[in-house]
């Protein structure tokens, strides 16, 4: 069953479109990457589907119902990109608020220990850091264990080991059933998460693949090796002291480095990342 829907949705404002005749659906169990650069249109796909706003043409639908209505907003936990808390509200006092609003909701204790804000539960919401009010933001999302989570930039200002616990709750709520829709600029974070890549490009979709698909469409493979200032090697990308080539052919690519008596020390071939198939997207032809 489809938990989020949009249908040849069009958005305007003004003479720019947002939004042209934009078709997603977020199946159940999915975790779905919506990107793209900014201003492609992903904010404005988001407010279209959590009601928002409202389509020009076209329609969205949450959870099978208008995203307006009270019985699908239910369903849902979003963390937006950016969120205004009560600066003198408490941590655990803002969680029993947002709790109260859901029929079956997730104990306190559980969300505390899976965000890391045992620490902050006595601490006044206007005097947390930034990392952690999107720990917070966050937290909040999961609190009424919904069906769909809606997770805008979840990792923004995180560290590292603070972005590996939530890619592991994410997990576990898919592994559980539930579905995420999440944008991050992080491609390594939809890499590592995502079922299905949303690619939007000036308000239009471009792509709408799994993540496997999306990197064998580039039909490329990375060799790199360690080399010297003064290596000769063509069409080779240089970070440190390492080069790398794109190639539909690793095999014939290191018998050609090989035979023109090029060095390989810690040679390397591997598969692209999602960045790097993105990227060698962008440089396809159209049509």
């Amino acid at each position: 069953m489809t938990a989020a829907l949009l249908d040849s949705a069009t958005k305007r404002f003004g003479s720019t479109t947002a939004l042209a005749e934009v078709s997603v659906a977020v199946e159940r169990g999915e975790v779905i990457a919506l990107l793209g650069a900014n201003g492609a249109g992903k904010t404005t796909a988001l407010a279209l589907l959590l009601g928002l706003r409202a389509p020009d043409g076209g329609r969205a639908r949450l959870l099978g119902l208008d995203p307006r209505s009270p019985a699908a907003r239910r369903g849902v936990g979003v963390a937006l990109q950016e969120s205004a808390f009560p600066a003198t509200l408490r941590v655990r006092e803002l969680l029993e608020l947002v709790r109260s609003h859901y029929s079956s909701p997730a104990p306190v204790t559980e969300l505390l220990g899976r965000f890391g804000l045992d620490p902050l539960v006595r601490r006044q919401l206007g005097g947390l850091s930034g990392g952690e009010r999107r720990r917070v933001a966050v937290a909040l999302a999961f609190a009424g264990r919904p069906e769909l989570v809606v997770l805008d930039e979840p990792t923004a200002g995180l560290d590292p080991d603070a972005r590996r616990d939530l890619w592991d709750v994410v997990r576990t709520h898919s592994a559980g059933g539930g579905t995420v829709l999440l944008t991050t600029h992080y491609l390594e974070e939809a890499d590592a998460l995502a079922h299905r890549v949303v690619l939007l490009d000036r308000g239009v979709v471009v792509a709408d693949e799994s993540v496997a698909q999306l990197k064998a469409a580039a039909g490329l493979t990375r060799v790199s090796f360690r080399a010297s200032a003064r290596s000769p090697v063509d069409r080779a990308e240089r970070t440190g002291d390492r080069l790398s080539i794109l190639t539909a052919d690793a095999g014939a690519e290191v018998a050609r480095l090989v035979g023109a008596g090029v060095p390989l020390p810690e040679l390397e071939v591997r598969p692209l990342t999602l960045e790097e198939a993105i990227a060698a997207r962008s440089r396809w032809p159209c049509g």
